[in-house]
Parts: C-alpha cells; sequence; structure tokens
C-alpha cells in the first residue's frame, strides 16, 4: 500500500520523494545557500532563532537514497543540514522525520539537548528502533550545523577544538562501487589483490574488504579457506605498511566467527568487524577474547544504553558508531565519552552521503579516540556534484585537514539532488546453498 505524505505545518515538503524543495536556483542551474547567515542575523540571548520548517530531499545513489534533511529557521538565510540515509527504509525515515517535524516547529533551535530529549522521548516509543534514531540524527545534525554557523565556528570548534591536525580515511575496495565491494567473489583471491593496489595507488594507507563470504552456522574448511586466500593475497600484494579491515557484515554464527577470526589472525588486520550478529554480545565478546586481532562493531546499535552493555562486557575494540544512525551528534558525543572510559577506539560507520562524511570528519577531529574515517568515493561518479566541502583532502596521502567553515562547512546543490529522484533499491538477498535464508 502506498501512504502519501501529509502536508503538515513545518513537516517534510512537497513530495520529497521526487526532490521537492524551497531552494532559490541561481542562473548556473545550481541551487545553493549561503554558507554564512546574513550580516544581520544574530543569536539573540533571550531565544534564538525559531524552527519554521523540516524538509527532507531525497537523492537516489545507486545503492541507497541518500536522505537530506533541511532545518529551516525564521531568520533569512540560517538553515542547517543533516543526513538520515537508511536504505531500504527510504520512505518510513521520510514520514518519521515528518511525524518529528510536528515537535519541532515554533521551538528555540539553539535548545539542542532539549530538542534532542523531545525528539527520543515525547512519542510514548522512545527512540531507540532504527527508524525514529536515523530521523532524529539527520535532524540533530541539521541543528548542529545551525549551531556553528550562528557563531561562525566549524562544529569541532564548539566542543572544544581540534584534538588532532588531521585524519586518514579508508576506503572499501573498488572505492565503495557497489560491483566491486559486494560482488566480488571470495573465490577470486586475485581480485582482491588488484583491488587493494589500486587503493594503494590512489593514495589510501588503509582497505577493508568483505573477505567472508555468506556462512551457514557451521561449515567446514571451504569459507575459512576462502577468506584466508583473499586477505593472503591482499597483504602480499601492498605488503606490512597498509592497513587491512575485514568486515564480515554478521554472516558468521559465533562460533564460525571465532574460526574466520583465528584463521585471519596471523596477517595483522587492522580490525575485524562484526564477526557475528552485534546482537549476541556474549559471542562477539568470546571471539574478542581470543584473538590478537581488534574486534570491531556497533554500527547497528542506536543508543547509549546498547553501547553500554558492549562495553561493559568487553565485546570489542573499536566502537563503530553510525552518527546518522544513533541520534546523531549529541548521542554520538555520549557514546564517545563512554568508549572513551573504556579506552576503545572510535572509527564510525560511514558508508552513506556526503553529510555523513562531513558529520563524520566534524566528529572525528573533536574525539580523542577517534582513530580512522570510512570513506566512499566511487559509488556514484557525480557525488561531489552534491556538495561543497569545507575539509580538505591531500590526495597523495587521502588524510584531512579540519574544515574551517562554520558548522558542517558544507553546501548542498540542491538542483544536482533533483536530478536523482527517489528510485526503489534493490534489496540484497542471500540464500544458502540448502535454499534457507541467509545474511547479506
Amino acid at each position: 500500500m502506498h501512504l502519501p505524505l501529509t502536508k503538515t505545518n513545518g513537516a517534510v515538503s512537497d513530495d520529497v520523494l521526487h526532490n521537492g524543495h524551497n531552494g532559490h536556483s541561481h542562473g548556473n542551474g545550481h541551487t545553493r545557500e549561503k554558507l554564512l547567515p546574513s550580516t544581520e542575523t544574530r543569536l539573540d540571548h533571550e531565544r534564538g532563532p525559531k524552527i519554521v520548517k523540516i524538509e527532507a530531499l531525497v537523492c537516489h545513489a545507486r545503492m541507497r537514497n541518500w536522505i537530506f534533511v533541511k532545518v529551516i529557521t525564521d531568520q533569512p538565510g540560517l538553515i542547517g543540514w543533516g543526513e538520515a540515509t537508511l536504505e531500504w527504509h527510504t520512505r518510513s525515515v521520510v514520514g518519521a522525520i515528518e511525524d518529528i517535524a510536528q515537535l519541532l516547529v515554533g521551538q528555540d533551535v539553539t535548545r539542542i539537548e532539549h530538542l534532542w530529549q523531545m525528539m527520543w522521548r515525547q512519542h510514548f516509543w522512545h527512540g531507540s528502533g532504527i527508524v525514529r534514531s536515523t530521523a532524529i540524527a539527520g535532524i540533530d545534525l541539521a541543528l548542529w550545523d545551525i549551531a556553528g554557523k550562528l557563531v561562525g565556528l566549524p562544529c569541532h570548534r564548539l566542543w572544544g577544538g581540534a584534538v588532532r591536525d588531521q585524519i586518514r580515511l579508508y576506503c572499501h575496495l573498488g572505492g565503495g562501487k557497489l560491483e566491486s565491494f559486494y560482488g566480488t567473489s571470495v573465490h577470486e583471491a586475485s581480485r582482491f589483490a588488484d583491488l587493494a593496489l589500486r587503493a594503494v595507488e590512489e593514495g589510501f594507507s588503509a582497505v577493508k574488504t568483505m573477505a567472508v563470504p555468506p556462512t551457514m552456522p557451521i561449515e567446514g574448511l571451504r569459507p575459512i579457506k576462502a577468506a584466508e586466500a583473499c586477505v593472503a593475497a591482499m597483504r602480499e600484494a601492498v605488503g606490512d605498511g597498509i592497513d587491512i579491515m575485514v568486515d564480515c557484515h554478521a554472516r558468521p554464527s559465533p562460533a564460525m566467527g571465532l574460526r574466520f577470526a583465528e584463521a585471519l589472525d596471523p596477517y595483522g588486520l587492522y580490525f575485524l568487524e562484526e564477526p557475528c550478529w552485534p546482537e549476541n554480545i556474549d559471542g562477539l565478546a568470546k571471539i574478542n577474547a581470543h584473538v590478537a586481532t581488534p574486534i570491531a562493531t556497533g554500527e547497528r546499535l542506536t543508543h547509549l544504553a546498547a553501547f553500554r552493555d558492549l562495553f561493559a562486557k568487553a565485546a570489542c575494540d573499536i566502537c563503530q558508531l553510525d552518527i546518522t544512525h544513533c541520534g546523531g551528534f549529541t548521542e554520538a558525543r555520549r557514546i564517545a565519552a563512554l568508549a572513551d572510559a573504556y579506552r576503545i577506539a572510535l572509527a564510525p560507520h560511514n558508508p552513506q552521503g556526503p553529510v555523513s562524511t562531513a558529520a563524520s570528519l566534524e566528529f572525528g577531529f573533536s574525539q580523542p579516540s577517534y582513530i580512522i574515517c570510512e570513506s566512499v568515493h566511487a559509488d556514484v561518479p557525480w557525488r561531489q556534484d552534491v556538495v561543497e566541502e569545507g575539509f580538505t583532502i591531500d590526495p597523495r596521502t587521502r588524510t584531512v585537514r579540519p574544515n574551517q567553515r562554520p558548522g558542517l562547512g558544507i553546501s548542498i546543490n540542491e538542483a544536482e539532488v533533483a536530478r536523482h529522484p527517489f528510485q526503489q533499491e534493490i534489496p540484497q538477498q542471500v540464500f544458502y546453498a540448502d535454499g534457507s535464508v541467509g545474511d547479506w
């Protein structure tokens, strides 16, 4: 059943699944808002600017529909951008943004913590479900973008300033291109090596691969040997100076995840990601205790309490919170503080759109435990046409210098977004050899 979006004051505007927006088009066909508010814009210490509207702009990017969140205030030119991309749930997230928007219209945009509490708690159901937490995250990021613009500072300087001079990027094999990262068979070890070498030639010193195939709860040596062959070929090709990560995508059971971890331990992985279902904290803890390779997880967790349980059981060495899923900067900063107490490193999940990347970098420049930023650059050829970014990437080393522009430092080209309207994503389905359902 198709449920059309209703139009309410301040809610998602004009059939956003077909890129409705109220931007002003310039003569070159591009639509960009000003990064800085007008000179007349001032922070009123009695109250801040009020939210007048929240929009969602949907941009189809092959594997995902990027969902950009635009918060508009009553001060001319003062808007904020966030991202709430959730693959295969685009309509659900857009609807959640519309529902939440009704709480926020007319509110003081500077009361970010207060507004976050409203979004999380005011609908009876707390905001821990993936759809609602993603919608909250997109709005929260936009509120912080506005906060930075109001005072003329990048977000990371709102939280105490930069704690590092640069951030290292890592890439997916194939730069995030669907066919290369997800479509390369684990029985093509030489292909993994070739793609890893290509990433190194592009300047990356760290690469991530999906070298673990869909695996039944218990199997023999075949999948283990296939994964080991892929990693061995990559290590031989790039040498010991390049960091390799393996994403298991939560495909194995805890028993098989441990076997994969033990088989790959000798290759000096930077981390092994999601070696079993993230809900199975005891399974993760067992794997983490038995191998030297750091275990990474957390991209599917959406709130502080879930991370508390993960950290308390020593179930990971690296926290992969996703800023666009776990409630935005407001909740992510609480999670980061908790991770720091356990001396757990941060490497946020970030395979989404360009606003997510800008947010991950702003977060990283403010967090002492942040170690590396996931990046995608080849998912669609027009990725950089959608956004103007404030940070600078050194192409020789794939390291990033801090953004110096206010807020997230970005400007969205709404005209380019409109050229890529919503399309239904193709569900990724996995079945084992016996016909039973597997994990993608």
